[in-house]
C-alpha cells in the first residue's frame, strides 16, 4: 500500500469530541506535527473526517 504524510494545521480547540478523538487517533497532538501512515480505507475515512484540520501529502 501507499504512504501518506498527515500534518496537523490548525486546532482542535471548540471542535466536537469526535474530531479530537479521531485526531487523537491519527498521532496527532500538536500544531505541524506529522505522521507518516499506511493508505488504508480505515486511516482515508478517518483523513475525510478531519480533513479542515490537516494537511496530505502522498510518500512514493
Amino acid at each position: 500500500m501507499s504512504k501518506i504524510k498527515i500534518t496537523k494545521v490548525r486546532s482542535a480547540i471548540n471542535r466536537p469530541q469526535r474530531q479530537k478523538a479521531t485526531l487523537m487517533a491519527l498521532g496527532l497532538n500538536k500544531i505541524n506535527q506529522s505522521v507518516e501512515k499506511e493508505a488504508t480505507p480505515q486511516i482515508l475515512g478517518m483523513v475525510d473526517k478531519v480533513k479542515h484540520l490537516i494537511t496530505v501529502e502522498d510518500i512514493k
